[in-house]
């Protein structure tokens, strides 16, 4: 459990700080040139520990098409759903919401899965729909515009990320954790290449500038290679829901990175939101958590 626990912790502070990287990007870049650097830079880092392990890898043995599903609700669009929404949010905000993610993680294993749900699990996802709608800052007359569009996107990013842990647990589960990781992230960046190409070609030669090589780096290397290592890990070794619970954690490293370092405002609704949510996903992870726990010791 020690290392479930340092794997969760570890996570949390790089996730943390990949919101203020894709924030700084998104000022040179569009969303889905952010999104290909993303994939690029991890899909690089772990070419290389790949390398360096020797690992023989049998091609023929790879599931591609569970792999491609993954790849598309796991990293491209969720990633495509949070660069897109960040240009309406902060990176504190956007953390805040990304906190759903053990909700969307639980109601994806109910509707798709056959997860059964306890009560006290659907009081939490009630309660955290509710701290999303304060997040908000909900009003009739802003519904197309402002923040409400924001969270909606970032909202759907955390709907991808519940449904891609529950697929990978239940497709890729023959594949190892460094594997699993370098696989889905390669297939990503050709999804995302062809997609940067389509939207905006022109973002290829912004990949030259030297000054966002430190940031794609974080993003991308650390942010997506490492990262993946470690979440995949989690998904693996405890559950798609105990490993979703590392957006507990993210919000409050994003939060503080974003007020240093880019001077965001942090306003009064955000915090009674993130409690709210926090109150939801803890009364809606309290099994989850158990059950982690029990398979994690076995």
């Amino acid at each position: 459990m020690g290392k479930l626990y340092s794997a969760l912790f570890v996570l949390s502070l790089i996730w943390g700080t990949s919101f203020l990287f894709i924030k700084v990007l998104l000022l040179e870049m569009g969303p889905s040139a952010v999104v290909f650097g993303r994939c690029l830079f991890g899909t690089l880092m772990l070419l290389v520990i790949l390398l360096l392990s020797k690992r023989k890898i049998k091609f023929k043995q790879i599931p591609w098409l569970s792999v491609l599903i993954v790849a598309l609700t796991n990293n491209t669009l969720p990633w495509l759903l949070i660069c897109t929404s960040e240009t309406r949010l902060s990176s504190g905000m956007a953390s805040i919401i990304n906190a759903t993610t053990p909700i969307w993680t639980l109601i994806i294993g109910f509707l798709f899965f056959s997860l059964p749900l306890k009560k006290n699990q659907w009081v939490g996802i009630l309660i955290g729909f509710i701290g999303i709608f304060i997040l908000s800052d909900f009003k009739l007359g802003d519904l197309y515009k402002g923040n409400t569009i924001g969270i909606l996107l970032m909202t759907g990013a955390t709907f991808c990320y519940g449904l891609g842990a529950q697929l990978s647990k239940k497709y890729l589960s023959t594949l190892s954790v460094i594997e699993t990781s370098f696989f889905t992230l390669a297939v990503s960046t050709v999804i995302s290449f062809i997609m940067m190409m389509l939207l905006t070609p022109q973002s290829l030669s912004i990949f030259l500038n030297v000054k966002l090589l430190v940031p794609l780096l974080g993003l991308g290397s650390f942010g997506s290679g490492i990262a993946y290592l470690l979440y995949y890990f989690l998904v693996k070794r405890g559950s798609p829901e105990f490993a979703s619970l590392v957006t507990y954690l993210v919000p409050v490293s994003a939060i503080i990175w974003g007020g240093l370092l880019l001077n965001e405002e942090f306003h009064l609704y955000m915090l009674i939101g993130l409690l709210v949510i926090f109150i939801g996903v803890y009364i809606s992870s309290l099994k989850s958590k158990r059950k982690s726990n029990e398979s994690a010791v076995a």
